[in-house]
């Protein structure tokens, strides 16, 4: 086997596309999400471990690591929310809601499997996910903006903090075809609107950051860390209009 990387969210259409492209390499995985129906079918699928937990639980984080118990060669957070409303409708409780989920969930992943990646003989890897949303503004994006940005500023403190051990990136897509973003894109001509501001024309796919996500949890990224990586059709940084 190459190694074994712990997913949290990896019953989620991203987190599942990342498992299969690393299992494809022979790296182990360890899946990490909510709902066990869907866990345990793809970890049959993998020949992979999981463990159900709710990020939202402090104790969660402790409790994954113990299952997973030996050195991991890389963790990845893909779990996220998209809550988009005005800033007039966002109660305190959505935008600590967000926070928990999206970036202190971040924070309790990664503190809970520290020994985990410092236990393996070579340097390991963290991926975090952000979002288009953290740098560019939209209308209704306040309370996950706010979230996501938090990711990178805690990214890239880990990056400093953690070196030359473990490397910390992050990920940061534009609006990806899953079944999180589904309330949105169940709109013919709204998902088509919306691929159209893209410089390439079409919205992510889950195999597209799935693609990114290997490279930076694996040997590959070796002299990166300290990066948000916009994977996002050229979202966050093209115009194609005229």
């Amino acid at each position: 086997m190459a190694g074994k990387v712990l997913i949290y969210g990896g019953s989620g259409d991203i987190g599942a596309a990342t498992a299969r492209l690393l299992r494809q390499r022979d790296y182990q995985v360890h899946l990490v999400g909510r709902k066990e129906e869907r866990l345990a079918s793809l970890a049959d699928e993998l020949d992979a471990a999981y463990t159900v937990a709710d990020v939202t639980q402090p104790e969660a984080f402790s409790e994954v690591a113990d299952a997973v118990g030996e050195a991991i060669d890389a963790l990845i957070y893909v779990v996220g929310t998209i809550n988009l409303a005005s800033l007039n409708r966002l109660k305190p409780q959505d935008f600590m809601d967000d926070f928990r989920i999206n970036a202190m969930g971040a924070v309790l992943a990664v503190q809970s499997s520290l020994p985990l990646l410092k236990k393996g003989s070579k340097p390991s890897s963290v991926v975090l996910f952000s979002s288009v949303a953290a740098r560019q503004g939209f209308p209704f994006h306040a309370s996950t903006g706010m979230a996501k940005a938090a990711v990178e500023g805690l990214a890239v403190s880990l990056a400093a903090e953690l070196a030359p051990r473990i490397r910390v990136n992050v990920i940061a897509p534009s609006l990806v075809e899953t079944k999180l973003a589904a309330p949105i894109l169940s709109n013919e001509k709204m998902a088509s609107a919306i691929a159209q501001l893209h410089a390439l024309k079409r919205l992510g796919t889950p195999e597209d950051i799935a693609r990114m996500a290997v490279f930076l949890a694996t040997p590959d990224s070796d002299w990166v860390t300290g990066q948000i990586f916009h994977v996002d059709g050229g979202r966050s940084s093209a115009r194609t209009e005229t």
